[in-house]
């Protein structure tokens, strides 16, 4: 199984917004018994809390499910158990590679540096800028860069075609 965990500052923005639309796009790939979808915040303050409004309105008008989504602090024996940690921003990034030292298995990324026509690799905390579109945007463009990615890493059948792994 391989195991995806999306990281921002909260956890109740930009990273539940990526889970939420990444477990969407690997539904529709058929693909949910072979990956694991989760997301974390670097910080403690909304643990246990539903996603921001704004985040919960963008999803439900593109018919994307929140259900079960609550906020957690990412911690230690994450960067043991993911495959794919993906931060939302530098400043994440940083924050978790603070903790990334005693666990050299984990792969810490930028999601936007999946999609190399985006110049600014950090997707804006619309906690403070209120953009939740652009943040859609952005994050459905970076989710479906890194999925394309991990079917083409993980999930090629023997004749080179995309699909389920045997």
């Amino acid at each position: 199984m391989i195991k995806v965990l999306f990281v921002c500052l909260g956890n109740i923005c930009r990273s539940p917004m990526a889970e939420a639309m990444f477990r969407e796009l690997v539904k529709k790939k058929g693909l949910e018994e072979q990956i694991y979808i989760d997301s974390a915040g670097t910080g403690n303050w909304h643990i246990g809390e539903p996603p921001h409004k704004g985040t919960v309105e963008i999803l439900s008008k593109n018919n994307i499910s929140v259900e079960g989504l609550k906020a957690r602090q990412i911690q230690p024996q994450d960067l043991e158990n993911f495959d794919y940690i993906i931060a939302m921003d530098a400043d994440n990034r940083k924050n978790i590679n603070m903790i990334k030292a005693a666990y050299p298995k984990a792969d810490v990324s930028v999601l936007l540096e999946y999609v190399p026509e985006i110049a600014d690799k950090d997707v804006p905390d619309p906690y403070f800028t209120g953009n939740f579109l652009e943040v859609y945007e952005l994050v459905e463009k970076g989710c479906s860069a890194l999925l394309s990615k991990i079917i083409a890493e993980h999930f090629k059948d023997k004749e080179g075609n995309n699909g389920q792994s045997k």
